[in-house]
């Protein structure tokens, strides 16, 4: 039997949702007829881009340039959404960065505070501007998207990162628990490795190559796959799902 999901009046919010995994999972929620708000920094013509797409086949979205590091932003941005296209009732904390590959030894504060920001930060402030609109609701999906970094440690020169997407990971299973009241899900995913700009900037070849090598299914992943496992997540098929990170690695990493 064919299963359909359908999330036809509901506002989806993707941060970062121009490029990447973000861009895969804005096409999938729009195809599930879901209005969609993308979120974008600086990549303006990105994000345009993916909107135009939803747009042509039918769908709603928008596009809310933000920092979503900076509280006052964020509160702007979610307040524009409101009036636009509704309450947002799913959040994909998906904005994030590596920024540098750098030794613990050799980091500085600013490089430190700037990737505790956009991939920890960033997730507290969205959930935060979200939240009073959900609970008034009493329905709501939060999807944090955190790493396979945030149980192997990450690579070389990534710990302050693995160490972010660790607390994404912890902060999705609190969250959870503190909104289960409201009738609120908190669910995340974690992806693998993942064909992406991400690591065509950060990683090397001959090191995706060896990386290829340790996953069973001999290849990475694609932003579509993990996207599919956030559409699952937005859905009424999750609904019994609380606290729950989904490893989306080929078999990587396994429990």
């Amino acid at each position: 039997m064919l299963i359909n999901i359908n999330l036809e009046k509901q506002t989806v919010l993707i941060t970062g949702g121009e490029t990447g995994i973000g861009r895969a999972i804005a096409i999938k929620v729009a195809e599930a007829g879901a209005r969609v708000a993308i979120n974008y920094n600086s990549s303006k013509e990105s994000a345009e881009q993916v909107t135009s797409e939803i747009i042509a086949n039918g769908g709603i979205a928008y596009n809310y340039q933000c920092d979503v590091t900076k509280e006052e932003q964020v509160k702007i941005m979610v307040s524009n959404i409101e009036v636009d296209l509704g309450s947002v009732d799913i959040l994909v904390n998906n904005a994030g960065s590596l920024i540098e590959r750098c030794r613990v030894d050799e980091m500085s504060s600013e490089l430190w505070e700037e990737v505790v920001n956009v991939n920890q930060k960033s997730v507290f402030l969205c959930s935060k501007y979200v939240i009073p609109a959900m609970k008034m609701n009493n329905y709501g999906r939060i999807i944090n998207v955190s790493s396979i970094a945030a149980r192997n440690g990450g690579g070389m020169g990534a710990v302050i990162y693995a160490s972010t997407k660790a607390a994404v990971s912890a902060f999705t299973k609190g969250l959870a628990r503190e909104l289960s009241e409201f009738q609120i899900s908190v669910n995340g995913v974690a992806p693998g490795t993942i064909t992406t700009a991400f690591h065509d900037k950060f990683t090397e070849n001959n090191v995706r190559e060896k990386v290829v090598e340790t996953i069973p299914l001999k290849r990475e992943g694609t932003p579509e796959e993990v996207a599919n496992a956030v559409l699952y997540l937005a859905s009424p098929l999750s609904s019994f799902l609380l606290g729950e990170v989904i490893e989306v690695n080929g078999g990587q990493l396994m429990d």
